[in-house]
This record gives C-alpha cells, sequence and structure tokens, in this order.
C-alpha cells in the first residue's frame, strides 16, 4: 500500500478490543521444540489466549494437545466446532481445516481447494481484524513464508509481532521471510519470547498509554518530525496525528521508554532509533489483486472503454503512486493483458506504468520481482502460470514481459513533481493516511497529470472530497473516478520543497533578507549587462551553470534533450572546443586561449575569442572548467564604388590567409587533442579488457568450483534419501512392534504401569485403570498423585528401593474392595542394558487367597 510519501502501517480506525487478547503463534518443521521451550515459559496466569496453527498432515490425528500438556500447566484443548475463547487457555488447530477469529469464537472451515493452503496467514489475519492492538503474533520455526503475511496485518492494525531467533530454529525459512519482510518487533529465543510478550504487555503495547497535555504531545511530535525530517528528509507533519502517535506508542513500549518526550530526547541521541522509527513508518500492507471487484471493473469496463477512446498504435501511460513493492503495479500489468486479450478484435497497444514509493528498500523487492508462494493465496492458478515463472528455491518472479511494462522510482508524492499525460492514475489506500491539508493539495495535482478522459483510481475508504467537479465516478463502489473532460476551475498547484532548509519567499520578509535579495538581483543585472557571457561545465563538458546570454554561441542540439557543451555548440566553435577541456585540466593554472573563432550565428558568422580556464579555487568548483565567451567587434563594410577592379586588395588576402592559417592551427590543435584523448581511451580500454579477461578468469574457476559443490550436493542429497528411507523403513518396523506389545498387554489383561527414573508415570495398560484412577492427562504426573485402590501406602517406597538396589520386590497386596493382587516392581531396562525407570505389574490372585483360606479353614 505505501506510497510516494511513506506510507504508515495502520489505518486510522478505531481498535475494537476485547477482554481477551490472544497470542496467535504459527509453525511447522521443527516446531514441537520450539512450542515445548515457549509454554514451558509462559506465567501461569497471563490473561491471555494462546492459539497454536501448526501444519499437520490431514492423514493422521495430531498428539500435539497431549504433547503441549507436558510443558505447561494450563489446559490445551484441540479447537472444535465454535470453541469460544478462554483466557489462560491453549488451543490448537485440528488437522485437514482452516481456523479463523470471529469475536470469541474460533471457527473451523475445510482449506481452500485449488489453492496453497496458508493456514498461519489466515488465522493470523483473523486475529488482527478481531483483536487490532490486542493482537499478538509469534513466528517459531518452519519452512516456507507462511505467516509472513499475517504478521503484516498485526504489525498494520497495531499489534504486536514476534519471531523466533532464526539461529536457534530447526527450519529458519519461515521466521527469517517474516524478518526480512519488516514486520516483526521482537525477535529471541522462543523462551524468551513469552515475558517479552507480558513485559510489553504491562508497559502498554496492548493497553492504552497513560493521556499526556495535549500541549506537551504536540511539542514533542513536532520534534520527532524534525529529527525524521534532518535523518530522513521525509516530512511526516502532514500525516494524521492519531496515526503518527500510534506508531510512536509501539516504538516507545519496545524500548521501554515513558513518555512521549523521553522518547524525543531519545531519538535525539540514537540514529538506530531514527531508523528503526523511519521503517515503522514506511511499513504498508498490500498484496496482489487486492479488492477483486476493483480490478474486475477495470479489466472488463473501465480499461477496454480507454482503449476505444484512445487512437490506435498510442501507447498508454499509468502511475502507480505508492507501489511498495510492486504487487499493485503488476497487477495492473496483468488486468491490462488481459483486457486487451479479451478485447476482438485485439487492439495494437502498450502500457507503460510508473510505479514509485519512498521506500527504497521496497522498490528493490520490487525491481527484483521474486515474490514468496504465499502468493498462491491472491493470484490464482491459471494466473501463475501465465504471468510468473516459478524459482528454484521455492517463489514466484514475475515473467519478463510484466517486468518490461514497469518502470520502478524512489518518489516523494508530496513533493515531487508528479508524472503527466497519464491514462491512468492508482493512488490506493495511500490519502486515508494523509491529513486534510495534504489531500486537498493532491486532487489538483492528479487532475493535471491525467489526460481528459484518464482513470482516477481510489481505495475503498478514499473519495475525492470536494473536487467532485475535477472528476466523476463511474461506479458507486469501486473509487474508479474519471477526469473530467469539460472546463473547470482548478486550485494552484503547490510542491513542497524537499529539503527544509530552503527558505520561503514571503512578502514580510525581514529587512536582512530584503538585503540579500538587493545585493542578488544587482549581481544578476551585472552578470547579464556588463559581464562577458560564460558556461561552468565538468571533464565530461556536462553544463552546470550559465551566466550571461550565451545563445549566440550554445543551441539546444535537436532530438533528446542534451545540456554537453560539445553538443550545444554552434558551428565553428564545436570544432575548436574538441579536448580543449581535457588540455585545461591538464594544463591548469594555464588558461587555453581560442582567438579569432568564426562562430555560424543566426544572422551571419560572428567573431569571438573563447577562453577555457580550469579552476583551481574554491575547493567547491575544483576539477571544473570555465568557458568565457568575447565577442569581437564586426569588420568594417567597404563603401561602394571603392572596390578595386582588379579584384581584392593585398590587405585584404593577407588577412583571409592570416585567418586561415589560425582556423588550421586551432584545427590542428583540436584534433591533437582528440588523438591524445583517443590514445588515453584505447589504454584504460586495453587496462578494461586485461581487467574483464582476468575476471572471466576467476569467474570460469567459480563455475568450476560452484559445478563440483553441485555434484557433491547431490551426492549428498542422494545419501539423504537412503538414510531417509531407512529411516523410513525403521519407523515402519518400530509401528509394528509397537502394534504386537500392545496386543501382548492387553492380552494378557495384566495391569501394567511403566514409570521413568522420577517415578512419573510413562505409560499404563488398560487393565491399570482399575487400580488406579487415571486419565491420558496425568501422563508425567509421580505416581504419588493418583489415586489407587490398593492398600499398600510402601508402594511408591519399594518403587524407589527398586531402582537403588536394581533387586526386583514381589509383595501380596489387598484392595480396598478386598480383591488380592500379587505386585511385581522390576527395573526398566532399555536396549543398551541402561535402567531407566521401573515397570509394575499386578496379576490378580483373588481366587488363589480365597482357595487358601479355604484350604486353611478345612485343615482346622
Amino acid at each position: 500500500m505505501p506510497a510516494g510519501l511513506p506510507a504508515l502501517a495502520d489505518a486510522d480506525v478505531p481498535s475494537t478490543a476485547t477482554t481477551c487478547p490472544v497470542v496467535g503463534i504459527g509453525c511447522s518443521a521443527g516446531g514441537l521444540g520450539a512450542l515445548e521451550a515457549f509454554f514451558a515459559a509462559v506465567p501461569p496466569h497471563s490473561g491471555l489466549a494462546y492459539v497454536v496453527v501448526q501444519h499437520l498432515s490431514p492423514q493422521h490425528e495430531s498428539a500435539l494437545p497431549q504433547l503441549l500438556g507436558r510443558h505447561t500447566a494450563l489446559p490445551v484443548l484441540e479447537v472444535d466446532a465454535q470453541t469460544v475463547v478462554q483466557p489462560d487457555h491453549v488451543y490448537t488447530i485440528p488437522p485437514a481445516r482452516a481456523m479463523t477469529l470471529a469475536g470469541n469464537r474460533l471457527l473451523l472451515s475445510p482449506p481452500a481447494s485449488g489453492s496453497l493452503h496458508l493456514p498461519i496467514d489466515l488465522f493470523l489475519e483473523s486475529l488482527a481484524l478481531a483483536r487490532q492492538a490486542q493482537a499478538v503474533g509469534v513466528l517459531l520455526s518452519g519452512m516456507g513464508s507462511d505467516g509472513t503475511r499475517g504478521l503484516a496485518a498485526i504489525h498494520a492494525h497495531g499489534g504486536l509481532t514476534l519471531a523466533q531467533t532464526p539461529a536457534s530454529a530447526q527450519a529458519e525459512p519461515m521466521p527469517r521471510s517474516a524478518i526480512d519482510a519488516g514486520v516483526v518487533d521482537i525477535v529471541a529465543l522462543p523462551g524468551e519470547l513469552p515475558l517479552r510478550i507480558a513485559d510489553l504487555r504491562s508497559g502498554g503495547l496492548v493497553a492504552p498509554a497513560a493521556p499526556q497535555p495535549a500541549e506537551a504531545v504536540a511539542a514533542a511530535l513536532d520534534r520527532i518530525n524534525g529529527l525524521l525530517r534532518e535523518h530522513s528528509g521525509n516530512d511526516f507533519s502532514l500525516y494524521k496525528p492519531n496515526t503518527l502517535l500510534r506508531r510512536i506508542e509501539r516504538r516507545m513500549a519496545v524500548r521501554h521508554v515513558d513518555g512521549i518526550d523521553a522518547y524525543a530526547r531519545l531519538l535525539a541521541t540514537e540514529r538506530q532509533e531514527l531508523d528503526m522509527l523511519s521503517k515503522e513508518l514506511l511499513i504498508g500492507v498490500t498484496s496482489f489483486f487486492r479488492d477483486p471487484e476493483v480490478w474486475q471493473h477495470l479489466r472488463d469496463v473501465a480499461l477496454p472503454a480507454l482503449l476505444a477512446d484512445r487512437p490506435a498504435g498510442r501507447p498508454l501511460r499509468a502511475w502507480v503512486a505508492g507501489c511498495s513493492r510492486g504487487e499493485e503495479a503488476y497487477t495492473l500489468a496483468m488486468v491490462f493483458c488481459e483486457a486487451v486479450a479479451r478485447m476482438a478484435p485485439q487492439p495494437r497497444c502498450t502500457l507503460q506504468i510508473y510505479a514509485t514509493d519512498l521506500d527504497a528498500a521496497a522498490i528493490d523487492v520490487a525491481r527484483r520481482g521474486v515474490y514468496p508462494e504465499g502468493i498462491a493465496a491472491d493470484v490464482s492458478a491459471e494466473r501463475l502460470a501465465r504471468f510468473f515463472t516459478p524459482e528454484e528455491g521455492g517463489g514466484h518472479r514475475i515473467a519478463k514481459r510484466l517486468r518490461e511494462m514497469v518502470v520502478f522510482a524512489q518518489q516523494n508524492i508530496a513533493a515531487d513533481p508528479p508524472f503527466t499525460k497519464l491514462d491512468v492514475l492508482s493512488c490506493r489506500n495511500l490519502l486515508i493516511y494523509f491529513g486534510v491539508p495534504l489531500q486537498k493539495r493532491l486532487m489538483p495535482m492528479f487532475h493535471y497529470a491525467l489526460q481528459p478522459g484518464g482513470l482516477l483510481v481510489l481505495g475503498s475508504s478514499e473519495s475525492v472530497g470536494g473536487f467532485g467537479e475535477l472528476f466523476t465516478p463511474l461506479t458507486a463502489t469501486t473509487r474508479i473516478f474519471q477526469r473530467s473532460a469539460g472546463p473547470q476551475r482548478v486550485p494552484k498547484l503547490a510542491f513542497t520543497p524537499r529539503s527544509a532548509d530552503l527558505p520561503e519567499a514571503a512578502d514580510d520578509a525581514a529587512p536582512a533578507d530584503r538585503a540579500d535579495t538587493l545585493g542578488a538581483l544587482t549581481d544578476q543585472l551585472i552578470q547579464q549587462t556588463f559581464a562577458p557571457p560564460a558556461v561552468l561545465v565538468n571533464a565530461d563538458g556536462d553544463i552546470l551553470y550559465i551566466s550571461g546570454r550565451t545563445g549566440r554561441y550554445l543551441e539546444p542540439a535537436a532530438g533528446k534533450t542534451n545540456i554537453n557543451v560539445h553538443a550545444m555548440a554552434r558551428e565553428g566553435l564545436r570544432e575548436a572546443l574538441a579536448g580543449m577541456i581535457r588540455k585545461a585540466l591538464k594544463e591548469q593554472p594555464v588558461p587555453v586561449l581560442l582567438q579569432g573563432l568564426q562562430v555560424q550565428g543566426d544572422n551571419g558568422p560572428l567573431g569571438v575569442d573563447v577562453t577555457v580556464q580550469a579552476i583551481d579555487r574554491p575547493e567547491a568548483l575544483r576539477d571544473h572548467v570555465l568557458i568565457v565567451f568575447r565577442e569581437l567587434p564586426p569588420t568594417p563594410a567597404r563603401r561602394r564604388g571603392t572596390r578595386p577592379a582588379g579584384g581584392p586588395s593585398q590587405a585584404a588576402l593577407a588577412q583571409a590567409l592570416e585567418q586561415a592559417r589560425v582556423e588550421l592551427q586551432q584545427a590542428r590543435e583540436g584534433l591533437q587533442a582528440t588523438q591524445e584523448e583517443m590514445q588515453t581511451t584505447v589504454e584504460e580500454l586495453r587496462s578494461s579488457n586485461e581487467e574483464l579477461q582476468s575476471t572471466n578468469e576467476e569467474l570460469q574457476s567459480a563455475n568450476e568450483e560452484l559445478t563440483t559443490s553441485k555434484e557433491e550436493l547431490q551426492s549428498v542429497n542422494e545419501e539423504l534419501q537412503t538414510v531417509n528411507a531407512e529411516l523410513q523403513s525403521r519407523v515402519d518396523d518400530l509401528t509394528w512392534v509397537k502394534n504386537d506389545m500392545t496386543n501382548l498387554l492387553n492380552s494378557t489383561e495384566l495391569a501394567t504401569v511403566f514409570l521413568d527414573g522420577d517415578l512419573h508415570l510413562r505409560r499404563y495398560t488398560p487393565n491399570a485403570v482399575k487400580l488406579f484412577r487415571l486419565i491420558p492427562g496425568d501422563v508425567g504426573r509421580p505416581l504419588s498423585d493418583v489415586v489407587t485402590e490398593l492398600d499398600h501406602p510402601a508402594l511408591v517406597d519399594d518403587a524407589r528401593e527398586v531402582l537403588r538396589s536394581l533387586i526386583f520386590k514381589e509383595s501380596s497386596v489387598r484392595t480396598h474392595a478386598g480383591r488380592w493382587f500379587r505386585v511385581r516392581v522390576m527395573p526398566y531396562r532399555t536396549l543398551d542394558n541402561v535402567i531407566d525407570g521401573v515397570v509394575m505389574t499386578f496379576t490378580d490372585i483373588t481366587d488363589i487367597k480365597q482357595l487358601e483360606a479355604a484350604l486353611r479353614q478345612r485343615q482346622t
């Protein structure tokens, strides 16, 4: 979205905060370890709800709730139909589902068919809309770029965004993508993120800041705007104050600064914080085909009508102001190609798009034209195949024919002159960030830039304001306007100087200013009236400054604008100046004099003396050359009847001969200078050729090394595939072994309990539920915390003794219901013969005990 002026990252819309802030957590490959570290550090009463969105296999049930339940005291629940969000709860997404947040409910739906499934982006974008400034987004380990757009949406609405340190992630592409996009507030280890969230939340990032006096806030805001203007040259004072304050408050919370005055003092001392605030203000939210109905109307109605109204074969011109990373400019190019393809017969026309933005980093991304796989959510498969080419490392690259239609440039829409003679001007979702005075300045400028009948495309929340006579709406919903063709009273155009240091002209100027102006005007009058005309040029002959009237000696060359003195010199002067600039620089401070040149003027030849002087002082003009023209008085004309009958006189012939000799000498000097330049150029080319040959050899060597590395990587890849196949085979074997062991334990009808080295419950058989009140959530709890039916208080002590002595124990124990069990406690040995806990088996011997009692009674 952002524009030629820095586009701010949040719209000026009211927050819809609720009583339960939500933390959305996204991860995929390698994310389980990061999740465990994250939730192990979550405080028990944070007041936040945590929603985990992980890339899951649709064919298998998720064990994520049980796995996370071992590392947190919070309840961990898998989301079902319309789960209500509650604070201090953890919710996980089920497999093969897409999830969104609406109000206080988590809604499930089937994944979108025919497009790339990006569950993290989908949920985080819904979280940004539902919670606004109370939304918190976290990205952990994972492959791909899923989550980057979601964090951008949260960042745009004033929420908090965090990412795992890429170096600590098993798979770093997911957090790396968000960090590179500039939408992450905090980067830290997974175990540190919950504390940072709690710290910043208590510091006021998601809670409203304490009110301050309006005068103090306005004064501090002026100081901050001044620092930003001095640092980056961008004037943010033209934005809405509330929008600026929200972005400043975010940085205040991240830096733990209390009060906007203290933050202004911090900016005055830390250049890095000025960079961070500038990036905060420049971040924009954009995507391909944003507001699809607008692009559909352009393709089907507006552009065909525009093409029909324009002369056949004339190229169309478009300007996308605030192009950000280029999505909107390329969208316009795609829509234009589709509109032309739909017309019958197809018109032969081209579209030249000028796309501008103030953010240099965003312009660099746009010029590369490479976008992540996530754009498949906005761009159809047909358009991906037609207008993009797949990248080897993942992602999509804009097709060459589209890239050639767009010219990207860095521009400040409020200070720089606009592009003109436009057929389409797109300025969407930019005006909402500007104050009313700037909006009133831009609308007449847009009218001036467009040709009659041209299209102005605005965002869904924007309008032309009080300039309805300049633009006619084409529809009531798409915000597409047409420049009015009839005569209108257009307000005066105004442009803001780029530098704040430029003085503004005023009628009530101070006396000192008037004196300076008087002196400058006097100097200008003297230069134009009495001083000889002259030009200041650089070593290449490009004219930097013109003093006096030089039109008798220089004139603009036909064709493309060229202000080089060699191109503008008139006939007679052009040949004499060849090589003189280089000669003057070489022989400085001695000037080079060219006397008696005959320059072909508009009314015949002119005699002129030319001085070419290299400048040594002042320092600012060093290595520049001043060319001064002194016109010679005209030769007196002969009176009629005085010409000798025998032809020209001896004096006239001598004068003509001398003139020819001077011109010949000047030509020789010019040729000599040209020859020296050519020799210098040949030597430089020879040196450059040798450097290029050396570079070519180095590149060939590097290419051979890369080829070897590629072969090694292919070999490693094949080895990894083999290892993966072996591991898969082992997993299959282990699955069958687990199935066999489960069936064996169930068939023996023995109650068996497995404990780890700390006597925490590791596993149990179904029959153990008859003796212990066990539920799946008890896995990981100490055995001493589990209620049992056995009348055997020393059971835990027996287990400790077995771990100590490694000698099994066996005893008969009675239950509270009168049944008897033989309890056998044995060490748990791994395949590596390592003791890693105990195994308890409980065999029902009630019948044996009853038989023994009956035998004893019979004996007595």
